[in-house]
This record gives C-alpha cells, structure tokens and sequence, in this order.
C-alpha cells in the first residue's frame, strides 16, 4: 500500500459519518491526489439565479463525439456541501469519457424539501439545454447522486412533477444512479434531517419510494453490505426501491460492495482510492449499457 493511500486511508477514518463525506480537509486531499489529466473544467455556471444555483462541467479531453452526461449530485443530509469538494468525482467520470456536471443546491434552514428538490431539477433541465456546447450529448443523460444526493437524484428520476416544471419527463433520462441513498425513511430518525422535511407532518410525496411507476427510468442501486453502512439502511432503501421498481417490471441493477462504508463508497470513485471497490467500473458499465448511440440532432 503507497503512502499516499495509506494518509487517505487515515484521512477518511477521521471523517464523521454524520457528516456524509462532507469534512473538507479529506476531501480537498482526496482532490489533491486524484487526476485530472483526462478532464476540461468549465467552473461557475449559473442555472439559476441564485448564489447557490451553480455548477461545474467536467469534460474528458478526448472524446470522438458528443458524450453521455451525468449530472451529480452531492450527499451531506441536505445542510451541507459544496461542489468544489466534489471535483474527483466529475474527474472520475470524465476519464471514463462522460461529461460530468457537478451542481450545487439549496441547504437547510435557507430552503425545506421541496425546494432543494427544484434546484435539482433546475440543474437537470439547465443540462439537457447547455451540455452540447461542452461536448455533452442531451439524449444520452443520466442523473447521479450520493447519500442525500442519491435521494435528490431519484426524486428527480421518479417524480414526474419536478421536471414537468422545465417541460421534461423521466423518460427523457437514459436511467440514474443511486450511491447509499435514502429512499424510504419515515418515520424520521435524524435530528438534524427532521426540520428538513417539517417531520413529524412530513408528506409520504417526499419518498422516492411512493413515486415508482412503469414508466420510471432504468436504475443502478449501489450500497455498502449490510452492517457496512451506519446511516442509511442498505435493505429498506436501496433493496426496498429495488423491489418497488421490480414490481412495476422496470429495469434496476441492484448492488452490493464489499470494502466501503457509507462515507467511502463514494470515495472510491477517486483515482487514488479505487482498490476499495469496482464502483467506477459498474457505474461505467450502466452508463454504456443504457447510452445507445449518439444523437445526431438537436434534441432541444
């Protein structure tokens, strides 16, 4: 094991898990290992008017073509984060030959679920209209998110009523990726997610869960083992939403890895930490599974 790894390593080990992967000093170190030689950077793009509402784009070098797209978005219990801490993850992707777009939005106690939810959408409708001029191709586009992030992407994959505001469907997602996400958790245990949702008067609308339809998008669910993830249950959210999309005959691939935690399994996207697990590989694989070929026309 190199040094480098091994100070990660010991790095990550001091990150609380309440914290969702959101400590910077790990982060900008987990950045400061991980390449970006493969990737263009395009940084402060607005998709809204706000201060929050902005986002980075992540394009691979080299690509013949426009590229399949994600738009990923960051856990942190809907209180905290910023993209910048995020950047080995757009790295990641790119050097897979994707465009990646990495999004700030909204926190608590600024905003409340459902807004951080629109900011979401705003940052995907934002996405199918602009990527093209940053090599990306709008009919191959995916979202993505870890933790509260993963919940923030299957909202927007699977409740029809947060793209229908920027005149677009599910369907117009070639599929989403969830990472330890939390997508079935009422009643409410975290204190610090309670006012998010106005618990205890928190709708069952706020579940990924209740909106699985026949017409939802394909689906990658990955999660540490059981017993490896101490904030979001692996079996009720992403084997609970696994069966739901299932039962309505929709595609879903359902994984579990070995060798991360709630907290590593997004880390392991990084160049430096990727033997803790193939998360980057199966990610890949979905991707191109579900891309098809490049569109030719404008889809906008």
């Amino acid at each position: 094991m190199s040094i480098a790894r091994t100070t990660i390593l010991a790095l990550l080990a001091l990150i609380p898990l309440t914290a969702g992967l959101v400590a910077c000093s790990p982060l900008r170190a987990i950045n400061a290992l991980s390449s970006g030689s493969a990737s263009t950077v395009t940084p402060d793009l607005p998709y809204g008017p706000l201060p929050r509402q902005k986002l980075d784009v992540y394009a691979p070098k080299s690509h013949a073509g426009l590229a399949p797209v994600v738009v990923f978005f960051y856990g942190g219990n809907w209180n905290s984060g910023q993209r910048a801490d995020y950047a080995f993850v757009g790295h990641a992707l790119a050097s897979r030959g994707y465009v990646a777009v990495i999004a700030d939005y909204r926190l608590y106690p600024q905003v409340h679920y459902p807004e951080i939810l629109q900011d979401a959408a705003r940052a995907v409708a934002w996405t199918a209209v602009e990527v093209r001029r940053h090599g990306g191709d709008p009919a191959r586009l995916f979202v993505m998110g870890h933790s509260a992030g993963a919940y923030n992407a299957a909202m927007v994959a699977l409740d029809t009523s947060l793209l229908a505001r920027h005149g677009m469907r599910p369907q117009d997602l070639r599929g989403w990726i969830g990472l330890a996400g939390p997508y079935d958790f009422l009643p409410i245990d975290n204190p610090d997610t309670k006012p998010v949702f106005f618990f205890p008067d928190t709708p069952t609308s706020s579940q990924p869960i209740h909106h699985v339809t026949a017409t939802a998008p394909p689906a990658l669910l990955i999660a540490p083992q059981r017993g490896h993830d101490k904030l979001v249950d692996p079996q009720r959210n992403t084997g609970g939403l696994a069966a739901a999309l299932r039962a309505q005959g929709r595609p879903v691939t359902e994984l579990y890895l070995d060798g991360v935690s709630h907290a590593t399994l997004v880390a392991s996207l990084a160049s430096p930490l990727r033997r803790l697990a193939p998360t980057l590989d199966h990610i890949s694989a979905f991707i191109d599974a579900n891309s098809g070929p490049e569109t030719k026309t404008p889809v906008r």
